[in-house]
This record gives structure tokens, sequence and C-alpha cells, in this order.
């Protein structure tokens, strides 16, 4: 159930809560047996998200949009909506910036 949207402006790119996002075709989010952590992986880069970075990027589906999955980490970690916002639209649209992710 979403409860509002949201939206997140940076630089001219908008990240708004019914966008639907996706890992960029050259990029893998994966868990690295041998580091034992999730890993992002791009040419020539090597993410190591943290564990709040992992729990939002796990949701990240191609089918789910923004709004969603603020609303599943607030339910999940019994946190304001607006606090979870906080966190993960500046994330997501650094990653988007960064062509990590797409819209």
């Amino acid at each position: 159930m979403t409860t509002g949207t949201v939206k997140w402006f940076n630089a001219g790119l908008r990240i708004e809560g019914s966008a639907v996002l996706s890992f960029a075709p050259h990029v893998r989010f994966r868990f690295d047996d041998t580091r034992k952590a999730w890993v992002v992986l791009a040419p020539e880069r090597l993410l190591l998200p943290d564990d709040q970075a992992v729990e939002i990027l796990r949701l990240i589906d191609g089918e789910r949009d923004v709004d969603a999955i603020i609303d599943e980490l607030a339910s999940r970690f019994e946190t304001p909506r607006d606090v979870i916002a906080g966190d993960v639209l500046p994330m997501l649209q650094d990653l988007v910036d960064k062509k990590v992710l797409r819209q």
C-alpha cells in the first residue's frame, strides 16, 4: 500500500516515487562468495554497499516502483516512511546519476 508519492530532485534529473528502476545492462548486483559480501560490479568498478544499501538494492527488480520500495522498508524496519525516504531517495538518485541504475 502506497501512502504517498515522493520526489527527489538533483541536477535536472528527477527520481519520483512512481519511477521503476533497474540495474543498467552492464551492471551486476550479486553476492560474492570470496568477499562474503554483496557487490555491485560494473566495468572497471566494484562497489561494496553497506548493509543499509544492500537492503535497498535487493528490492530493485525492474518491477517495483520507488514508492513500493520505501513502503516495504518502512514496514520491514518499523520506521516512519519519511525517514526511510530520506535515506533511499538520495542513494537511488546517486546511483542513477552514476549510471548504475536506470529508469
